[in-house]
């Protein structure tokens, strides 16, 4: 990497950190500290307090991505922030259920992925952008396992008000990261020619990586629903669950750092991928199997996160690097905001679904569609092929 690239990879990484960071540490807590707020014996409008982010976010991630491709990438990105930290502290005021479902669909709305994804492919070059998206993944992985350690911890101390203030903080520390660390635009991409919507959602292969980053999302916030209990069985206690989910991070980084980036350069990134969609469907149905035992053990739970972790990150690091290679740079924000769109609207049907077949079938049959969902991503995905570093091609 250049030094630029180097300076808009961790600058643009510290600022999907930040915002990551401040939900994250909501998300452990929100359901016992909402409970609280007057209304809040609703679970059905606590778990709409919840969702309800993910929902407005995946709704206004295409506006926001068109008009960065039309506005520039900072404004767009300083916007929703500001919009991000107005919903925090709305949240963090709320004195009722109410007007904390208000402030999570504020927080929503700054639906600044795109733009920054964007943004970040803007200022690297093709054979360098898988490990520039790979570094925001790592970042946003990272603040997850930090959350789970620090959560408990601070919602003790300032409750899940202060924890939303904490988060509006963190965004307006993004905005100032925006200002004065983010490397300024390229001319060219601020005087593009405009490009439109019917042509990103009319590109095969774009289609293609929409529809997985929607299953992978769905699986991965779908799983969560019932691995924590598995955890619990398994005699570790929820305080403690970090100690497997760290470890299995951070092992997964190592391992997307010999494997990714070394057989991307040889040629083999559509093995990569697909071998990476294949693992997590194996991960799916080994958990379907460890729920009918009964019986899970710490260590078959933590072999089978771990190679969660290494498929998922993986994907993480190489889908958006894809799109944005594939997508005509006058349509870059747009292609994204559709990427977005779906990952975002996959985790809320994840988490509705996952909570519903859960709750109706089972853990075993919800490990069952997940792996499946994955199998029929892997027949989908299969057609595709990388001639060279610039883009990953599927045939119409």
């Amino acid at each position: 990497m250049t030094a630029t690239e180097r300076r808009a990879s961790a600058s643009l990484a510290t600022i999907f950190a930040l915002r990551m960071l401040g939900l994250f540490l909501v998300l452990p807590v929100f359901a016992l500290e909402a409970a609280r707020y007057p209304g809040g014996d609703d679970p059905a409008r606590v778990g709409l307090a919840m969702g309800i982010y993910g929902l407005t976010q995946g709704l206004l991630q295409i506006p926001f991505g068109m008009a960065s491709d039309r506005l520039g990438r900072k404004k767009v990105i300083v916007f929703g922030l500001l919009v991000f930290a107005l919903g925090s502290f709305v949240a963090a005021w709320a004195p009722d259920l109410t007007w904390l479902i208000f402030g999570r669909s504020l927080q929503g709305a700054g639906a600044i992925s795109a733009a920054v994804t964007a943004l970040l492919a803007d200022t690297t070059r093709d054979e360098v952008r898988t490990k520039a998206m790979a570094l925001v993944g790592a970042s946003i992985a990272l603040m997850f396992a930090l959350s789970l350690v620090l959560a408990p911890l601070l919602a003790a101390q300032i409750g899940l008000g202060g924890l939303f203030a904490f988060t509006g903080s963190l965004a307006l520390a993004g905005i100032a990261v925006v200002i004065w660390w983010v490397p300024p635009e390229p001319a060219q991409h601020v005087n593009r020619p405009r490009g439109s919507l019917a042509e990103v959602l009319s590109h095969p292969a774009l289609l293609r990586l929409d529809l997985g980053v929607f299953v992978l999302h769905a699986v991965q916030l779908a799983m969560w629903v019932a691995t924590p209990a598995l955890l619990v069985q398994a005699g570790l206690n929820k305080d403690n669950h970090w100690q497997i989910y760290l470890p299995a991070v951070l092992g997964s980084f190592l391992v997307m750092g010999f494997s990714l980036f070394p057989l991307e350069r040889r040629g083999y990134l559509r093995a990569v991928f697909l071998s990476a969609v294949g693992l997590i469907a194996l991960v799916q149905f080994g958990l379907m199997a460890t729920a009918l035992q009964g019986t899970p053990t710490l260590v078959n739970l933590g072999v089978l996160l771990f190679l969660f972790f290494c498929g998922f990150n993986i994907l993480e690091a190489s889908q958006p690097s894809l799109v944005s290679r594939l997508a005509p740079a006058r349509s870059r924000g747009a292609a994204l905001g559709v990427y977005n769109m779906l990952q975002s609207l996959g985790l809320f049907a994840g988490g509705a679904l996952g909570g519903w077949l859960a709750k109706t079938a089972g853990p075993q049959t919800l490990f069952a569609a997940c792996g499946g969902l994955m199998l029929l991503w892997l027949v989908v995905a299969w057609p595709m092929y990388a001639p060279g570093r610039q883009a990953v091609v599927a045939p119409a």
